[in-house]
C-alpha cells in the first residue's frame, strides 16, 4: 500500500512538473507571438527590450513554481517542508530580483539617455543600482525569517567605518566616480584632452567605472586613470558643448603673391573639401584670414568644420594634398625660411 502510495506521488510529481513545463512554454510562447506584436506596433522600443528581458526569466519561473509544488506533495520528503519552503522563497526573491534589477537598469539607462543625453549608461550606475536592489532583497529575506535587522545594521555601521578607513583610496575613487557622473564635466562617449605637451593625452571616454575610468586614445590603446586623479585634472572636454568643432589649419604664402588671388584660391579648395571629405560639416562655410607677416611668409589661418574630433585628421589630409596641386597649378609660392648673413 506504501509502495502504491509513493508510485502515485511520483507520478503525481512528474505530471505537475511537465504541467508546468506544458503552461510555461504556452506562457512563451504568447510573450513571443502575441504581446511582441503589440509591443513592436509601439513608437518607443523601450517595451521590446523589457519583454526580451523578462522572456526567459519568467519561463524560468513558471517551472520553479512547478517543481515547488511539485515536491510538497511527495510525502516521504514532508520533514524537510520548512527547509524547502525557505529555499524556494529565497529562489523566488532571487529571480524577481534578478528581473527587476535588469528592468530598473533599462530604465535607467533610457532616462538618462534622454533627459542628460548620455548615449552609454556608466557601469557605476549599473551597479550602484544592482547593490541597491539586491539590498533590499536581502531585508525582505532576513525579515520573512524574523531575523532582527536594527542590530545588523549597526554592526554594519562600525564596520563600515573600519573598512572606510582602511580603504580610504578606494572610497575616494568611487565618490569622484559619483561627482563625474552627477556634474557631468565628461560623459561616456566624450573626447576628452588631459594635461598638456608630452605628458598630455586624449581620447574617448570608454566607462566611468566605481573606481577607475576608461580612456581609449587614438591609437587604440586603454588608457585607465583612477576617478579622484580625473576628478582633480585640468580636462578638455572637446564633445562638449557639442560634438562639432572647428579645424584650425595654418599656412603661409611668399611676399610677392597676389593675396586676392591667393584667398579667392584658397577658399575655393576649402570649400571643395568640405562638401566632399566625409566627416565634414557640409553646410559649414569656411573661412580665411591673414594674420602674420612671418619671416618668410604673409601667415594665414583656414578654418574647416567637422562632426567629430576624429574627423579632423582626414579633412586636414586631403585640404593640404587638394591645396599644394592648386598652387602649384596657380604659381602660387610657399617659401621656406631664407637667412640673409651680411658680413661685417
Amino acid at each position: 500500500m506504501q509502495i502504491l502510495l509513493i508510485q502515485n506521488e511520483i507520478l503525481n510529481f512528474f505530471l505537475i512538473l511537465i504541467g508546468s513545463a506544458v503552461f510555461a512554454k504556452l506562457f512563451h510562447f504568447c510573450l513571443v507571438n502575441y504581446i511582441k506584436g503589440i509591443t513592436d506596433k509601439t513608437k518607443s522600443d523601450l517595451d521590446d527590450i523589457i519583454l526580451k528581458i523578462i522572456t526567459k526569466p519568467l519561463y524560468g519561473f513558471i517551472i520553479f513554481i512547478g517543481l515547488w509544488f511539485a515536491v510538497k506533495d511527495l510525502s516521504f520528503i514532508k520533514q524537510y517542508a520548512l527547509w524547502i519552503d525557505k529555499i524556494f522563497f529565497i529562489g523566488s526573491i532571487l529571480i524577481i530580483t534578478l528581473i527587476a534589477s535588469k528592468v530598473l537598469n533599462v530604465l535607467i539607462s533610457r532616462f538618462l539617455k534622454v533627459q542628460k543625453k548620455f548615449e552609454k549608461t556608466p557601469k557605476l550606475i549599473s551597479k550602484v543600482t544592482n547593490i541597491i536592489i539586491y539590498l533590499a532583497a536581502l531585508l525582505i529575506v532576513l525579515q520573512h525569517y524574523n531575523v532582527e535587522v536594527t542590530p545588523l545594521v549597526a554592526g554594519l555601521g562600525i564596520g563600515g567605518l573600519a573598512i572606510g578607513l582602511a580603504l580610504q583610496s578606494t572610497l575616494s575613487n568611487f565618490f569622484a566616480g559619483v561627482h563625474l557622473i552627477s556634474d557631468r564635466p565628461v560623459s561616456v562617449g566624450d573626447f576628452i584632452e588631459l594635461g598638456s605637451g608630452a605628458s598630455g593625452f586624449s581620447g574617448f571616454v570608454e566607462d566611468i567605472g566605481w573606481r577607475t575610468t576608461k580612456i581609449r586614445t587614438i591609437a587604440n590603446n586603454i588608457i585607465i586613470i583612477p576617478n579622484s586623479k580625473l576628478a582633480d585634472s585640468i580636462i578638455t572636454n572637446v564633445s562638449y558643448p557639442e560634438k562639432e568643432m572647428g579645424v584650425i589649419i595654418q599656412c603661409g604664402v611668399a611676399y610677392d603673391s597676389d593675396l586676392e588671388k591667393v584667398e579667392k584660391v584658397t577658399l575655393e579648395i576649402a570649400n571643395k573639401i568640405q562638401q566632399i571629405v566625409p566627416g565634414a560639416v557640409k553646410d559649414f562655410e569656411p573661412t580665411m584670414k591673414y594674420h602674420t607677416f612671418g619671416d618668410s611668409n604673409i601667415q594665414f589661418s583656414i578654418i574647416l568644420r567637422v562632426a567629430q574630433r576624429t574627423n579632423k585628421y582626414t579633412i586636414v589630409h586631403h585640404f593640404i594634398k587638394a591645396l599644394k596641386s592648386r598652387y602649384d597649378q596657380e604659381g602660387i609660392e610657399i617659401s621656406w625660411p631664407v637667412r640673409k648673413i651680411v658680413k661685417g
